[in-house]
């Protein structure tokens, strides 16, 4: 079996593409298309650090497919950033937008750097040097970044002034997720989390569970685990674990999600809140509870800990979480898996309302977004349950080949330039 260190983020990618393409009968040509990136920028740069020395950067910027309308995705800031994790994320992102039916194709991109080790004014130098490298393939109408993990509207801010500058105007089109001050939408801070959750009221809904007797586990307590805990709390549901990178805690009785986000933005973790115990990751993924949530880095689930998942459902907030072995074992064992592709489009999908609303200078309320949001998740979802009923197959095979299919087709209706 292999770790997670070694499991190709790329290879899973183009894994899950081959079991859809296999399904759809895919023409040769389209197929061989389809699985590599357009293209790719790595760019090495220099970044005066705060006591005045100079260090080097590696980061990436890829553009899978833009077959359906610009590429999109989010830029991350980790020191396990890779080229191979870059492209697969790009490529999950070309099939998530398809899902949803936004018109955009994926994008993504990443700098290797440890930003907790980093002040905010190396994070700016860094953040702008970057934006300078990648500029000649980004653009309102041709690549737009997002914030990713460790990376923040105050980051998209940045990178927009930086692109702005030379251009010779204010560019708000060429990034989302950016503070309201300078263009930003409501409701995108909570995007990614709120879509998720709107898939998993789905899923119960499916299946017959009562959301107010549900019990929740959310793996990663970020962005979209901390919006998820709060929301789904809303509905009913008793969040019974919570953990992050530096630990979790765990309670029958139930967690308050608003509780342990001001715990944890105190304290810098979720460990130590108080009334409950802690739990590792390995106990956390094996609860039995009505839904698991990974909300952190890609393969969290492998074929090592698959088989221990007592989730009913597995809803992945975050991007590439399960292996496509362990896929095979969830399935097996009768979970109900929502893909990353689908479960997570909500902060891909008001990202591109956030882009609509610059390009038109006219801004929605917050409620307007989110019932535009809810409207999106529910109608793919009917479309993916439709596909698993009638062919007996996996949620996540049913979200690739509604995916690949709609960029498959619109590929055949442009052709081959020239």
């Amino acid at each position: 079996m292999k770790d997670k260190q070694s499991i190709n983020a790329h290879e899973v990618a183009l894994q899950q593409f081959d079991e859809a393409a296999d399904f759809l009968n895919l023409e040769p040509w389209i197929r061989g298309y389809l699985r590599v990136p357009e293209r790719w920028l790595t760019v090495n740069f220099p970044v005066k650090m705060d006591d005045g020395s100079v260090r080097m950067f590696t980061g990436h910027r890829v553009q899978h497919n833009t077959t359906r309308g610009p590429s999109k995705g989010g830029i991350r800031y980790h020191p396990g950033v890779t080229i191979d994790e870059v492209k697969a994320l790009a490529t999950w992102m070309t099939w998530k937008c398809a899902v949803v039916n936004i018109p955009y194709g994926g994008g993504k991109g990443g700098v290797t750097c440890n930003p907790k080790e980093m002040s905010q004014n190396e994070l700016e130098r860094l953040t702008r040097r970057y934006t300078s490298e990648i500029a000649l393939i980004i653009g309102p109408e041709r690549d737009i970044p997002a914030p990713d993990v460790y990376t923040n509207a105050q980051t998209m801010a940045w990178i927009m002034d930086t692109y702005s500058m030379p251009v010779g105007h204010c560019a708000p089109g060429v990034v989302t997720g950016k503070p309201l001050s300078i263009g930003g939408s409501l409701g995108r801070e909570e995007a990614t989390g709120r879509g998720c959750v709107y898939a998993l009221i789905n899923a119960f809904g499916h299946l017959g569970i009562d959301p107010r007797n549900a019990r929740i586990a959310i793996q990663g307590y970020g962005n979209a685990g901390s919006v998820v805990g709060k929301l789904i709390q809303d509905y009913g549901a008793r969040l019974i674990a919570i953990n992050d990178s530096r630990g979790g805690v765990y309670c029958e009785t139930g967690l308050d999600a608003r509780q342990v986000l001001e715990h944890k933005e105190r304290t810098g973790c979720v460990a130590g809140f108080d009334g409950t115990d802690a739990i590792s990751n390995e106990e956390l993924l094996a609860l039995e509870c009505e839904a698991l949530v990974p909300s952190a880095l890609e393969n969290a689930i492998t074929e090592e800990n698959a088989g221990k998942v007592r989730a009913r459902v597995v809803a992945e907030a975050a991007n590439g979480p399960t292996t496509p072995a362990a896929d095979k074992i969830l399935d097996e064992n009768g979970v109900f898996v929502l893909p990353d592709i689908y479960a997570n489009a909500g902060g891909v999908t008001v990202s591109y309302f956030e882009w609509v609303q610059n390009i038109q200078q006219l801004f929605w309320t917050e409620k307007d977004v989110n019932m535009r949001l809810k409207s999106i998740m529910d109608e793919a979802f009917q479309q993916l349950i439709q596909l698993h009923d009638r062919h007996k197959i996996p949620m996540r095979l049913a979200a690739y080949a509604f995916g690949v299919k709609k960029v498959a087709e619109a590929l055949r209706v442009r052709g081959i330039y020239p």
